[in-house]
């Protein structure tokens, strides 16, 4: 009987230690606390240290009491537009347009809107806010704004910070056609991105979620197994990752753990064990939600794991 795999820790605290630092203060309700936390990042470790606030159900009334207090304050403003985003997103639920009621989008759009306007104001006071931006970016495709209105917002986001990454995810998703866009906008953007970041970012994963994003829409097997064994994809996902995971500047800034799951993933659909294994022994312990949740979860990331223990020459 094989032994045990060892276990993981899907924590972002476990890459990050100052994830716990950011929920003990959004806990005490330390305003300061929360700023001398953000302020000196940069916008990508802003957004990532933000998004913790999106975990606390009652932070709205916080906010904006943090607001009342000082009006001026566009970080928490911000925060309670994402806050509002996220309320309206959970009601409206994650499964397709066709199994949402019309009550549940009223709901999502009144949030949204709310969102919008705090956000129109921040974007007024500081053009230059690349995490106000970047939520407009998911108020426009909520609201149906459009394409083109979309790509107008991330280019003034992309003025202040061209490579993005969690931003870039965000108008990739709209791209695609579940948001009315098609595959050949999504596959150009997610080149355009690689291509322009420089060597050993995460960006050129983007090209390997595009891919991720076309496998899951097939319905059988025998097309999810041609899709795997194009040469086109294979050499796409060994471009993204000799671009980003497999390129000696790689570094482990927020979202790593995500970057190295996506190619465990696709090293590991397209049975390229070695390769598979070695993203494996450079994440150790940690995990992450996403890619898994898109292929059947922890179960699949199990499976994975031990086809690359015993075939990858991992330890």
């Amino acid at each position: 009987m094989p032994a045990p795999l060892p276990a993981i820790d899907f924590d972002s605290a476990a890459a990050f230690p100052e994830v716990n630092d950011m929920r003990a203060a959004l806990a005490a309700r330390d305003w300061p606390r929360v700023r001398q936390l953000l302020d000196p990042r940069d916008w990508a470790g802003r957004a990532f240290l933000a998004g913790f606030a999106e975990d606390d159900a009652a932070i709205g009334d916080w906010l904006r009491q943090v607001l009342a207090q000082q009006p001026g304050d566009t970080v928490a403003a911000t925060m309670l537009a994402a806050h509002l985003i996220q309320v309206g997103w959970r009601i409206r639920t994650d499964k397709f347009a066709r199994d949402v009621s019309r009550e549940q989008f009223a709901q999502l759009h009144e949030y949204l809107r709310q969102a919008e306007q705090i956000l129109i104001d921040v974007c007024a006071r500081e053009p230059g806010n690349v995490l106000a931006w970047e939520e407009r970016l998911t108020t426009a495709m909520g609201l149906g704004l459009g394409q083109a209105e979309a790509r107008r917002r991330y280019d003034r986001l992309a003025r202040y910070a061209p490579h993005h990454m969690s931003a870039q995810s965000r108008l990739f998703q709209q791209l695609c056609p579940k948001w009315g866009g098609s595959w050949e906008k999504a596959f150009d953007f997610a080149r355009e991105c690689m291509l322009a970041a420089p060597e050993g970012t995460q960006n050129a994963v983007l090209l390997a979620e595009a891919h991720l994003e076309r496998f899951v829409t097939f319905d059988n097997d025998g097309e999810r197994g041609a899709y795997l064994r194009d040469p086109r994809v294979v050499q796409d996902i060994w471009t993204a990752a000799q671009r980003s995971v497999l390129h000696p500047n790689f570094r482990h800034e927020p979202g790593w753990v995500s970057t190295r799951s996506v190619f465990v993933l696709w090293f590991g659909l397209t049975e390229q064990w070695p390769a598979a294994a070695a993203q494996l022994a450079a994440l150790g312990h940690l995990a992450s939600g996403h890619p898994w949740s898109y292929v059947g979860g922890n179960e699949v990331l199990d499976k994975f794991r031990a086809e690359a223990y015993a075939k990858g020459g991992l330890r």
